[in-house]
């Protein structure tokens, strides 16, 4: 990242390491760098990383911002140059700008081997038929990958073992016989009554 030492007495050749997006110097603690120093405004200035470098801008200061000796009110940043904010005097180091992009080991799965009658098997699972496939990452799954979510009323929530996203049925569910009994059980209500043993005479 971008480095800047500071080069007047009495900050021990401080070494500062900007920062991506704006870097604000001021008196001020609220700033990213704190410079405490009499000729140093509150808010004194902003270094940028932008694309095309570092850019310094004044931010309204009392002392104004120099670049090698000249006085600037928004400048590009170069290594080598002499940066001054009021009295006090920065080398600018380096200007480059590194952005590591991490690299991500995501599991490989292979393609699922269709058979000579149009299913497919399992990629985990190769001895088994593929019976579910994720709504989400469209993954398919046999009956063994299927994580099974129970819920109250008897409910079964069907989940994907990788994204954990629903999962559906190849070919969609198949839709379960209703007996005669079980309509009645939904639409008809009977109470129960207790029936109390009499006796005989």
């Amino acid at each position: 990242m971008p480095r800047l030492k500071i080069k007047s007495e009495g900050f021990e050749s401080r070494e500062i390491i900007l920062r991506l997006g704006a870097n604000r110097f001021g008196r001020s603690p609220t700033n990213t760098f704190q410079i405490d120093h009499p000729t140093i405004s509150a808010v004194h200035c902003e270094i940028l990383i932008v694309a095309e470098g570092l850019v310094v801008r004044d931010c309204n200061s009392t002392n104004g911002v120099f670049l090698d000796g000249e006085p600037v009110q928004e400048a590009k940043l170069s290594e080598g140059q002499t940066l001054r904010l009021g009295d006090v005097e920065f080398l600018v180091e380096s200007t480059e700008v590194t952005v590591a992009i991490p690299e991500f080991d995501e599991p490989w799965q292979a393609p699922p081997v269709v058979v000579a009658d149009g299913s497919m098997l399992c990629p985990r699972h190769p001895e088994a038929r593929a019976t579910h496939q994720c709504t989400h990452c469209r993954e398919v799954l046999c009956d063994s990958c299927v994580h099974r979510l129970y819920r109250r009323g008897g409910k079964v929530l069907k989940l994907c073992p990788l994204c954990s996203h629903k999962v559906e049925r190849i070919g969609g569910e198949p839709e379960k016989k209703r007996s005669f009994l079980g309509l009645l059980q939904k639409t008809i209500k009977i109470p129960f009554v207790k029936l109390t043993k009499i006796d005989p005479p």
